[in-house]
């Protein structure tokens, strides 16, 4: 009976160190979120209570096809170490999601005997067990020559040894869960941080009775897009909405610093196409390969109702007129932050557009794009009809409205934006263009034009001088005479009526008068002394007056109009399509 009580004391006292060893680990792994000190510090323990000679924990990695030594104790060490997870006596293990003992290595075919020649080791005997939950496999535990009279493992010590790697398997996918979980909070809160941020970038709600109104709505916690207004010293209102390509922080950031540098430079440099164009050249500069930004932005004149703006490869804007139909205008320019600047004086082309009580809405594709009733996408169409159908809202309120139809509940494809700008002045200005001789309802417009005084302007001012006397039908003569007459014209106002300054407005307004094609040029300066301007005699050979004389030769007809209400010289050219 003696030898036999001695057995199950000692069977009762290594059950009860096997215990010890796994409340020891349990410990150690709740403890700390340090995966790699604790599953050298459960290596150790567990080397020590099998009386192993060493071991090592594999990891996998490479989406399970590579085996990497992560810790080893012993008399030799592996750290580091790589093995194709399909390959030797741990592999096998792994793949087989099986422990095993291996009493005499040198003899098994899967021994990688290259191991021993690098280090000097003699490896005997091997017990390994895969580290694994269920059916989730993520390593595999490795202990070498069992520090016993004959060298070998026993099947206690592989059923030992399964028992603690599937424990050390439950311990690191829970703290790589916490890992995650912790990491998941950070990003949740920095994106948190972000739309707070980016939510602060966006305007103020204005008074309901404000001609501009927007609203943003995140498809996910930031946004991409971004949209703003803010007024002038002269009253005219500033305003552009954009959308930046891909999604996450990296678009929102970039979405962060375009809206800033519209709103920084925005108060300085009050024309769109020279406004579009330095941002460009700063976005050019530090953009992410790959990413660029969708825009548009202008200037919107309450006391005019008209608007300049630069559109840089976004979603048409739509012209709603106050009858109810709609004109979009089209991206004459590619997406900022694809094209850097050909020069300092590279530019965007600009739109005028004259609102007449009616009003502009810019939005971005999300918009268009986004699933309503049933699951179809708005589309243009759509968008229409929803503009018209709450048209009798104020705007703040029709812009919720509308935002109403989309399905956000099932998530939004993409961000939702809207700016609308509406001719809502209740005292309007005379238009520019008007005088005595103003056409009458016969007249077509064909162009309305607003430049700064500078000459670096007046190519933009040729092109559209081309573009409309070719679509009069003019042949190819006239069109060149015509765009030189009005560049002259144009340069003698930046000369003369504002002394080269650089400082003031032009506006050019092109019409169709039956066969006649009539240029109307307005400028804000001084009223100037008609009978001086006069052309001069060609035999009179001294600078100036040369210009006037040709435009009166090219032109049919050239005439003062009475200076308007509010100021500046109008000048009317009058020339017959051929």
């Amino acid at each position: 009976m003696a030898p036999t009580l001695a057995a199950a004391v000692s069977s009762d006292e290594s059950i009860t160190d096997h215990l010890e060893l796994l409340a020891v680990m349990g410990r150690d792994f709740a403890s700390t979120l340090d995966i790699e000190t604790t599953v050298y510090r459960a290596l150790t323990l567990i080397t020590r209570h099998l009386n192993a000679a060493g071991g090592a924990v594999f990891m996998l990695e490479d989406e399970g096809q590579t085996l990497h030594c992560t810790a080893c104790v012993g008399a030799t060490d592996i750290t580091g170490l790589k093995l194709p997870s399909d390959k030797g006596i741990v592999g096998r293990s792994v793949q087989d999601n099986r422990g095993e003992i291996v009493r005499d290595a040198a003899k098994d075919p899967s021994f990688n005997k290259n191991v021993d020649k690098q280090t000097g080791f003699t490896t005997r005997s091997i017990l390994c067990a895969p580290m694994s939950v269920k059916d989730e496999v993520i390593g595999a535990i490795e202990m070498v020559n069992k520090l016993d009279a004959d060298d070998l493992f026993t099947d206690g010590d592989l059923r030992i040894l399964e028992v603690l790697s599937t424990s050390a398997a439950l311990a690191i996918l829970n703290a790589r869960l916490a890992a995650a979980l912790v990491e998941q909070e950070r990003v949740r809160r920095e994106l948190e941080l972000a739309a707070e941020i980016q939510r602060s970038l966006l305007p103020d709600t204005p008074a309901a009775d404000f001609p501009v109104h927007g609203i943003n709505i995140p498809a996910r916690t930031v946004s991409g897009d971004f949209f703003d207004f803010f007024e002038l010293p002269d009253g005219r209102i500033c305003f552009n909405l954009g959308d930046v390509s891909g999604k996450g922080m990296n678009a929102a950031l970039l979405m962060a610093k375009t809206a800033s540098l519209f709103r920084c430079l925005g108060k300085t440099i009050h024309d769109p196409g020279l406004l579009m164009a330095r941002i460009n050249a700063e976005i050019c500069e530090t953009v992410t390969r790959g990413m660029f930004v969708t825009m548009v932005g202008g200037i919107f004149d309450p006391d005019t109702g008209t608007v300049v703006l630069a559109n840089a490869g976004h979603e048409p804007p739509l012209v709603r007129a106050a009858d109810g139909t709609f004109r979009p205008i089209a991206a004459e320019a590619p997406p900022v932050g694809i094209l850097p600047p050909l020069g300092p004086d590279d530019t965007f082309p600009e739109t005028r557009v004259d609102l007449e009580g009616g009003a502009l809405w810019v939005f971005t594709d999300g918009v268009t794009e986004g699933l309503v009733d049933g699951g179809r996408m708005l589309e243009a169409s759509g968008f229409k009809d929803l503009i018209n159908r709450y048209d009798d809202l104020p705007a703040a309120g029709r812009l919720d409205r509308m935002i109403e139809h989309f399905n956000q509940n099932a998530g939004l494809r993409d961000d939702l934006t809207m700016l609308v700008i509406e001719d809502n002045h209740p005292h309007r200005r005379p238009k520019p263009a008007t005088g005595p001789d103003s056409p009458g309802a016969a007249s077509e417009e064909l162009l309305i034009l607003e430049f700064p005084a500078r000459p670096d302007r007046l190519k933009v001012v040729r092109k559209a001088v081309s573009e409309a006397a070719t679509e009069c039908g003019c042949s190819t003569a006239v069109t060149r005479d015509m765009v030189i007459a009005v560049d002259e014209a144009c340069q003698n106002v930046i000369r003369h009526a504002y002394g080269n300054t650089g400082v003031g407005e032009v506006v050019l307004e092109i019409r169709r008068e039956g066969e006649d094609v009539v240029f109307l040029l307005r400028d804000f300066a001084a009223p100037v002394d008609v009978e001086r301007i006069k052309p001069r005699d060609l035999d009179d050979l001294r600078p100036g007056g040369l210009g006037t004389h040709f435009i009166r030769e090219v032109m049919d007809d050239v005439t003062f109009l009475p200076p308007p209400e509010d100021g500046g010289n109008l000048l009317r050219m009058k020339k017959k399509i051929a």
